[in-house]
């Protein structure tokens, strides 16, 4: 069964038309049609997403070329699309979770002088980031990849009067364009060995390509084509996606507004990466160093950035930072061949992290845009709503049974126990496990101090404490209500393990028998030898993390400042986020500047400026022409008395000459 081309081309159309609409006569239309125009184009989608995605549940699936793009010698582009069942999973999560930020918007952003503008932002950005998973092409993924980045830009520099977010804005810029330069070899790389960049045609000509052996040399070292493809496209995951070392940027996008740091955060640009990855899964499969790198690169970033989450007092960045260690859980996933249990975790902590982010928005909302966590404490009886819902965020994260997050990270742990890559799966597993104990405990310790321990607010603060007004409650609700019930719907429509370890996702994604770590958990569950700790174990972890936070927390205690001044040097160096914007800054940022001062100073004004243009050639041309002017008296008897010099002297040169 083929899927309506027109019902496809309709669920991007609809925010791209609505945010030019909007971006182009906002200002002459009253703010809430701009938002009803926005609001309406994003739900209309997420709801034709839904039933594309009971339709590929069904078996249904489209592959095809609308138009040809690019043209340029041998180099041909096309625009398709190319949807199944990994498309639909990601279709029906960026859209809905897109839906409820558009909502929530109406309620958040009201007031503000740029209110139509970030309706087109967020628009524009909900359809870029459906080009990139729709697409059929890696020219399509690649367009989507870098409009998503651009308006990421606009959106996180929204505020752009406020120096902190356009010094953000730029950051996370440069950043990603680091990464993209990576991603755009590894793209070139795919048309130069295979000579076309559609999907399917690439894929096909894998068993030929890898037969050929294709190698890239530099002096001794050597290394396959496959891996360096593989590889260069990562780096540029890491920088979309926020894996160490290319991870600065993603907690500093908190300077822009609350909803479209649930949106990054939650559905859309930093989880192209994963998507990438999973989509690309017949090229991965086939370097065991590629797999190798992105199972230790995932597992470094959970561990690392949970530590930073345990001392940040923002509100919204310890959210960022879970958001940089969950999408390390991801990465990990997929690098040790468990990619449709990474698009599970990706799924579920869409509908949590979301959750979590707009609760924080109420929050911020509530207590007039303060956002430590040091000057809250006692808002549930003001918030009874948010407190519930972020609860249920808060449980989610952690991995508490029902909850969403439950089902999906257990399932990425226990992949990793047991796919046998040596070190990096043991590496990585401890990773994870640790970084259970760092997520819990940090997630409730957020929790404890904004709605429990003592009440810290300012007295100016209090008059304004309220709950949200429903267009910010009922998102949250939606929101509560996927996060608490999408782990067990995932667990039973996903099929994950099952039939043979493909299930939901079939041949959308694609695992060579021997690295398929779904395999063995099916036999595992089947035969019952799994063990308390491979099924208890990051439970337990999850439980230990919270009473921790229960205990330092939950009610006024000297602990935690004992704890503190007990390693201050650890604790300056969480605070300090291991010193990596530092690093950077040594690295990168001096050096550049001092290039940058020197050329300016001593090649621009003193050898440009002063040698050449001042007392240099410049000056001698400009007084010698001075010099000229001066025989342009305007006199004829001074003209006719130059031609006679004139010719005097050629007669005379005449003469001398023969």
């Amino acid at each position: 069964m083929t899927l309506s081309s027109t019902e496809l081309l309709t669920i991007p159309l609809l925010p791209l038309l609505a945010s030019i609409v909007v971006g182009l006569f906002g200002k002459r239309l009253q703010n809430s049609l701009s938002h009803w125009i926005c609001c309406s184009g994003v739900v209309v989608s997420a709801l034709l997403s839904v039933h594309v995605f009971l339709q590929v549940a069904d078996g249904a699936s489209f592959y095809g070329n609308f138009w040809t793009w690019i043209v340029s010698g041998d180099l041909v582009v096309p625009i398709g699309m190319m949807i199944d069942q990994l498309t639909a999973v990601m279709m029906i999560t960026v859209t809905i979770v897109a839906a409820c930020v558009h909502v929530y918007t109406i309620g958040y952003m009201h007031g503000d002088p740029g209110y139509t503008r970030f309706f087109s932002y967020i628009s524009g950005f909900t359809f870029s980031m459906l080009v990139l998973v729709m697409g059929n092409s890696f020219f399509t993924l690649f367009f989507g990849w870098e409009a998503v980045g651009l308006v990421s830009y606009l959106l996180i520099g929204f505020w752009f009067k406020r120096e902190s977010a356009t010094f953000a804005a730029l950051k996370a810029f440069i950043v990603n364009r680091v990464g993209d330069f990576g991603f755009a070899i590894g793209i070139l790389a795919v048309w130069y060995y295979f000579g076309t960049v559609e999907y399917h045609e690439v894929f096909a000509q894998m068993p030929a390509f890898l037969a050929r052996h294709y190698s890239l040399g530099f002096m001794d070292w050597h290394v396959s084509a496959i891996t360096f493809i593989c590889l260069a496209l990562f780096v540029g995951a890491m920088g979309k996606s926020a894996q160490v070392p290319l991870h600065v940027w993603l907690p500093d996008s908190m300077e822009g507004p609350t909803p479209i740091s649930a949106l990054i955060h939650a559905a859309t640009m930093v989880t192209a990466g994963i998507f990438m990855v999973a989509r690309l899964s017949p090229m991965f499969e086939y370097s065991e160093t590629a797999l190798a790198v992105v199972t230790v690169v995932g597992a470094l970033t959970a561990f690392i950035c949970a530590t930073i989450g345990l001392v940040q007092n923002d509100i919204k960045r310890v959210i960022a930072y879970s958001t940089c260690s969950q999408l390390g859980y991801m990465f990990v996933a997929c690098g040790v061949s468990a990619y449709g249990v990474g698009i599970f975790h990706l799924m579920t902590h869409a509908w949590f992290k979301g959750l979590l982010f707009l609760a924080a928005g109420s929050v911020i909302h509530a207590v007039m845009a303060d956002q430590d966590i040091r000057r809250m404490g006692q808002l549930r009886s003001y918030m009874p709503i948010t407190y519930i819902t972020m609860l249920v965020g808060a449980l989610a994260l952690s991995g508490v049974p029902p909850f969403a997050g439950f089902w999906s990270k257990d399932l990425i742990i226990e992949a990793a126990s047991v796919r046998h890559m040596g070190w990096v799966s043991e590496f990585a597993y401890w990773a994870l496990l640790f970084g259970v104990i760092f997520t819990a405990f940090y997630t409730f310790r957020m929790f404890f101090l904004t709605f429990h321990n003592s009440d810290r607010v300012p007295a100016k603060t209090k008059p304004h404490l309220h709950e949200s007004p429903k267009v910010i409650t009922v998102p949250l609700v939606i929101l509560a209500v996927g996060a608490a019930l999408t782990g067990w719907w995932g667990a039973d429509i996903l099929n994950l393990p099952g039939e043979g370890g493909e299930g939901f996702f079939g041949h959308s994604i694609f695992v060579l028998q021997a690295h398929n770590p779904m395999l063995t958990l099916e036999e595992i569950e089947l035969n019952h030898s799994g063990g308390i700790w491979l099924e208890m174990g990051a439970l337990i972890m999850a439980a230990i993390g919270i009473g921790l936070a229960w205990l330092m927390y939950y009610k006024p205690s000297d602990l935690p400042a004992k704890v503190a001044e007990s390693f201050p040097g650890m604790h300056r160096f969480l605070l300090d986020k291991w010193r990596f914007d530092e690093l950077y800054w040594r690295i990168f940022v001096l050096p550049a500047r001092a290039i940058g001062s020197f050329l300016w100073q001593k090649a621009d004004l003193a050898f440009i400026d002063r040698g050449i243009i001042h007392g240099g050639v410049i000056d001698t041309i400009a007084t010698a022409a001075g010099r000229l002017r001066q025989m342009q008296s305007g006199f004829v008897y001074h003209y006719a008395y130059a031609m006679v010099l004139g010719l005097f002297g050629l007669v005379t040169w005449l003469m001398v000459g023969n």
